[in-house]
């Protein structure tokens, strides 16, 4: 039976773990976020997940995590009891990557933004037109200054600036993947692709938990 189609964007239900997005702009700025996202696929049943043939099972995981060793490496486990299990293989995956292939998956990345600026009338009921519009003007100067510190990392590290947002809420994400960029940019190359690494597994978990429903 066929998976799931792929989406056009790479914004998931929560932002920055989307799963496939629109390439990078040229000169390295971040992709302009659609104004309507495309609907979730439904989630991939665990028992079919198990029982789908290699080749579209690796695509699906590398859906998740761009390198098709990590892919192939989950897929040849299978079958899995349940979601825990299956959620261990891709942690133990992630963490056995070698240097090639992270250095790969790290730069197969798309940049995002968290949630695009939210039309006037959704800005909050009751509030005044003058505080709605100081609120946007000083978010699109977030999303601004959020796209010259990723320039700069990506300059820095060699690949785009990642964090996973999965737990936080939709109205802290700027704030927080500027906070976390600003204070990255100033990290060793070696401690920072520590950090880049576990923020991709942690991606690749929340987009799989997406993909695959665990059994009812």
């Amino acid at each position: 039976m066929p998976l799931p189609t792929q989406r056009s964007d790479e914004q998931a239900p929560d932002t920055a773990e989307g799963v496939d997005a629109a390439p990078p702009l040229a000169g390295g700025s971040l992709p302009v976020q659609p104004a309507a996202p495309l609907p979730a696929p439904l989630p991939l049943p665990l028992g079919r997940f198990n029982a789908s043939p290699r080749d579209e099972t690796t695509a699906l995981l590398q859906r998740c995590c761009r390198n098709p060793r990590w892919a192939a490496r989950i897929a040849d486990c299978r079958p899995y009891p349940d979601m825990e299990a299956l959620l261990a293989a891709l942690d133990e995956a992630s963490y056995d990557m070698t240097p090639e292939d992270l250095s790969g998956a790290l730069a197969a990345e798309t940049p995002q933004l968290p949630s695009p600026l939210a039309p006037p009338s959704a800005a909050g009921h009751g509030t005044e037109p003058q505080e709605r519009s100081a609120d946007q003007r000083g978010t699109l100067a977030a999303h601004t200054a959020l796209r010259a510190a990723h320039s700069a990392y990506e300059a820095r590290f060699g690949h785009p600036f990642l964090i996973c947002l999965d737990g936080h809420d939709p109205g802290e994400r700027l704030g927080q993947a500027l906070e976390s960029v600003r204070s990255r940019l100033g990290s060793d190359p070696e401690e920072e692709r520590v950090v880049a690494a576990e923020e991709l597994r942690r991606l690749a978990r929340g987009r799989l938990l997406r993909l695959v429903a665990a059994p009812r």
